[in-house]
């Protein structure tokens, strides 16, 4: 007897289904993914920051710089005011980057003339949401600070003929992300809280209108820390 045995061939597979196939697992990473973020994508926000320093800043939002004093810090009388406009998202770090002018490393100002002095710093800050119109952030005593350039570390010096050489000085550069949300708090304390008198309050103060919880900020010393960061974070409303 002749047994003949057949092998039943496999119908292909309708290209449509492969298509709703791979459109389903699409669909299924991209909800996984969602999921595991935890939380929907930030919304971007427009902000308005009205910023006054003697002498110099430079504002940051999340790591990124968006503006700084329109007066160059080699101007060795500057005191005006800035408002600045940006867009950002929250959680929002704000970070100032703020300078007291100083002729050169000796951390002197009017060198050479009877009026040879140890200068001094100070600034002041609020933002606020143009969404909401609310201010969600000035500056007082819970920012956090840190001293990149202190001079002189031998105040004496400020009678010297020659600063340049005879007034010490320490400097460290800024750390990297600085101004970016969870960087290193190492070495960083808490902002000092001046009174308009302190800092010596000039021209372009009294052009803002300042939220009664702002405060004239800088690190513990106004006089000796003439580069300093200033930082604090905000969480979404």
């Amino acid at each position: 007897m002749l047994t003949c045995s057949y092998k039943a061939k496999r119908s292909p597979r309708p290209r449509y289904a492969v298509t709703l196939g791979l459109i389903l697992f699409a669909t299924t990473a991209m909800a996984s993914t969602s999921a595991e973020a935890g939380q929907p994508a930030a919304t971007t926000s427009t902000f308005t920051a009205e910023v006054w320093a003697d002498n110099w800043f430079a504002l940051y939002a999340n790591g990124k710089k968006v503006g700084e004093d329109s007066v160059p810090i080699t101007t060795e009388r500057s005191f005006n005011s800035e408002t600045i406009t940006f867009t950002a998202s929250y959680p929002l770090t704000i970070g100032l980057m703020a300078k007291d002018y100083t002729e050169n490393a000796s951390g002197l100002e009017y060198i050479g003339t009877d009026r040879q002095q140890i200068g001094d710093g100070g600034i002041i800050s609020q933002v606020r949401d143009n969404k909401t119109g609310k201010t969600i952030t000035v500056t007082n005593g819970s920012w956090k600070t840190l001293v990149l350039s202190k001079a002189p570390l031998n105040p004496s010096c400020v009678t010297s003929s020659n600063p340049i050489v005879d007034c010490k000085s320490s400097t460290i550069t800024a750390p990297a992300n600085w101004s970016k949300a969870g960087a290193s708090s190492k070495g960083w304390t808490n902002a000092t809280v001046y009174t308009p008198a302190q800092v010596g309050i000039k021209e372009g103060y009294v052009m803002i209108t300042w939220n009664p919880a702002a405060k004239l900020v800088w690190s513990s010393n106004l006089e000796l820390d003439n580069t300093v960061l200033l930082r604090t974070s905000v969480k979404a409303p």
